[in-house]
């Protein structure tokens, strides 16, 4: 087992990540920027070492800087948390060029499953459903054309490197192809400098279904159940909930069993998520997460893991703590994701907490990095909080979550927590009747003003 580990992020993430560490007797380091020399993750850690300037270009996302930080340290792994470097294949090659251990899958695999078009390729050989679409790279229009044809519209042309939205545009109709086509490719190469796209069917009425799956890398592997993220805003998760309330016991453990069964041949390490969409009963691979999620918390409520902890363990040479038939759902469990946002807009609202309070009783988990006049930077995501609850069943999870969100205080900004609220007004909600439109429809017709 390790002595150190330096985790390589920060905010809640970098808080969950030395707590794993601590009750497993491993000293934690912390890295920073000089915008976080006062974070919450920075006063926790067992040492701290400043990597550069407010930018995370210049700071979280240099592979120099992390890599001179562990031989500082003398820390012999890193862990990644989400985000930032969490999938950069250059930089777990760098890791392990320096006789550091990442935290995750291999460089390999995750360069495998990084590319869209190669992910396609390898979960069909894996056996995992796939939405139909082109074998690859669709390079002219014409040929966007033909495959418009064959599948029949709408369908939705995607970036290879993609990913939150971004290079992502439907085509409802020939018509609007070429528009589409070309707005993909481009906005595609100006996020990613990269303007390969390819094609899918695109799905009217799906929801967003996830797969979590751990390998020990040396050809086992499991499924901890699905999650449902289906209430997104612009692509964005904002609401995830397990086990997924239009999932069955034999369609988990069909799709489970597949995704368990993938990963093991693969000889995957570490924890992982296959995303799926789900329609009618079907299920249709759209990608793979090669790290931790934000929303692993709701996994380890209903399950009784720490994810973080398993993470460590694989890395460290450790078999899996935990067989197949060890697993068993206990009850329901639900995330919202707290941002600093402004509404309706959902425009960054950086500034200084004036005052901070969690909620708690039992069932109630909030994940954050908050305190009492601490000051959010402008310069990182606006994620600042996850507020998660576990019942017995959904029902006592929704009424848990709406006592918890009448606990939690943030003030001096503004936050995503009066939207939340509003949602749990509506009948949709607690019914389970929504689809990944849902959210971005009610948002346009005033739902969070009402």
């Amino acid at each position: 087992m390790f002595d150190k580990i330096l985790i390589a992020n920060r905010g809640e993430i970098a808080l969950r990540v030395i707590r794993a560490c601590r009750e497993m007797g491993i000293a934690s380091v912390a890295v920073h920027s000089t915008a976080d020399a006062d974070a919450m993750h920075v006063r926790m850690a067992d040492e701290t070492i400043c990597i550069g300037p407010a930018p995370s270009t210049d700071s979280y996302l240099s592979v120099a800087a992390i890599i001179s930080a562990c031989e500082v340290s003398g820390a012999q792994a890193i862990h990644p948390g989400y985000g930032f470097l969490s999938e950069n294949a250059r930089f777990v090659q760098a890791v392990e060029d320096h006789g550091l251990t990442f935290i995750g899958p291999s460089a390999a695999h995750i360069s495998e499953m990084g590319d869209k078009i190669t992910a396609k390729e390898t979960a069909k050989a894996l056996g995992i459903p796939v939405v139909p679409g082109s074998e690859g790279g669709v390079a002219t229009l014409e040929e966007a054309k033909i495959i418009g044809a064959e599948f029949g519209y709408p369908v939705i042309i995607k970036a290879t490197a993609g990913g939150g939205g971004r290079g992502m545009k439907v085509a409802k109709s020939e018509a609007e192809m070429e528009r589409a086509f070309q707005t993909a490719r481009a906005e595609s190469k100006a996020a990613f400098g990269n303007d390969e796209v390819y094609i899918e069917k695109y799905l009217q009425k799906p929801r967003h279904i996830e797969v979590q799956v751990f390998g020990d890398g040396q050809g086992g592997g499991v499924h901890l159940g699905e999650r449902d993220c289906s209430l997104q805003r612009r692509h964005q998760k904002v609401f995830e909930e397990a086990p997924g309330p239009s999932i069955s016991a034999e369609e988990r453990a069909e799709i489970g069993s597949i995704c368990a069964n993938a990963i093991a041949r693969m000889g995957y390490s570490g924890a992982g998520t296959i995303e799926f969409l789900y329609e009618d009963g079907g299920f249709y691979f759209i990608e793979m997460n090669t790290r931790l999620q934000v929303e692993h918390p709701v996994t380890e409520a209903i399950f009784g893991q720490d994810l973080v902890r398993e993470q460590i363990r694989v890395a460290a040479g450790m078999p899996l703590s935990f067989r197949q038939e060890d697993l068993e759902i206990n009850g329901h469990a639900i995330e919202v994701r707290i941002n600093a946002e402004k509404l309706p807009n959902f425009s960054p609202s950086p500034g200084r907490i004036s005052q901070y309070h969690a909620p708690g009783g039992l069932g109630v988990r909030m994940d954050s990095a908050l305190y009492d006049g601490y000051r959010i930077p402008p310069y990182y995501d606006s994620l600042i909080g996850k507020l998660i609850v576990h019942g017995r069943d959904r029902t006592e999870a929704l009424a848990r979550l709406n006592r918890a969100l009448g606990e939690l205080i943030v003030d001096g900004v503004d936050t995503t927590i009066p939207l939340f609220g509003a949602l749990l007004q509506e009948p949709d909600i607690h019914s389970g009747n929504y689809t990944i439109h849902w959210l971005e429809k009610w948002l346009e017709a005033g739902g969070v003003d009402r």
